[in-house]
């Protein structure tokens, strides 16, 4: 049964002011009556293991899973210091998941630099990948290379990074309002790779996204795992975010 689930990302405001912490999130989440949790790392206010078991503990006591954790990585770019740099992000980012019991880390994969193409730009970060997968190997955590836009905006580039790199520690979060230009289509070809899914209310510059065919496409495609709301309409998410799970829930139940 496919699940649905909420990004911390969709209070990014409450979060990065103050006004809620992640713990407040939880709750949020719990209120609404989702079935999981997914913690964008950002506005963590402390990595140390005692705070991320705290939140841990607090997710498990409320019944819901933490579906996913996201951080934010760029891999597009000639300077290797930096890539490597990017690497030890995802490294930490893979040892946070661990700690929080989530079984997947976003990532995305970056933009083409000015003065290079998308395939040197497509092959920095398979390489990068590469290495990052032996690792997340080791932590039993699953990365999810994020359609976001970049090298990542088309669903053919996706599919080559995923069988370039070749390890099942590495999959898709698809998030079904950023494929621009074939989104139906773009959707489907990434379905066989997907672990986590963003649901967006809608697709960037082409209005909303028909749920109803894409439930369709992932019952075809055998998809059973968390469509997380990643809220970024203009209404407040603590009215909103109930509206959009109500629906999701009751299409999806």
């Amino acid at each position: 049964m496919i699940k649905i689930g909420c990004a911390a990302y969709s209070y990014r405001d409450y979060l990065k002011d103050g006004r809620m912490g992640y713990e407040d999130f939880i709750e949020e989440a719990y209120r609404i009556g989702l079935d999981g949790v997914e913690l964008t790392l950002y506005w963590l206010p402390s990595k140390d293991p005692s705070y991320l078991r705290k939140l841990k503990r607090l997710a498990f006591s409320r019944g819901l899973p933490i579906s996913c954790t996201g951080i934010s990585t760029n891999f597009c770019t000639p300077d290797g210091s930096e890539r490597e740099r990017m690497i030890k992000t995802v490294e930490e980012g893979l040892n946070i998941a661990r700690e929080l019991g989530a079984p997947a880390l976003r990532v995305f994969g970056g933009y083409t630099p000015r003065g290079y193409t998308e395939a040197e730009a497509t092959s920095w970060t398979i390489e990068a990948l590469k290495t990052c997968v032996s690792y997340a190997e080791e932590k039993g955590i699953v990365m999810a290379l994020e359609n976001h836009g970049g090298i990542t905006a088309r669903a053919d580039n996706v599919v080559k990074i995923m069988k370039s790199v070749g390890s099942p520690w590495l999959r898709v979060n698809l998030d079904l309002g950023n494929y621009t230009e074939s989104t139906y289509e773009d959707i489907a070809k990434t379905i066989p790779y997907t672990v986590h899914i963003h649901g967006k209310i809608s697709i960037a510059r082409d209005g909303a996204v028909n749920y109803e065919r894409v439930k369709e496409m992932l019952i075809k495609g055998n998809y059973n795992g968390f469509i997380s709301i990643e809220y970024e309409e203009e209404e407040d998410p603590k009215t909103a975010v109930p509206k959009f799970a109500k629906y999701l829930l009751n299409l999806f139940k």
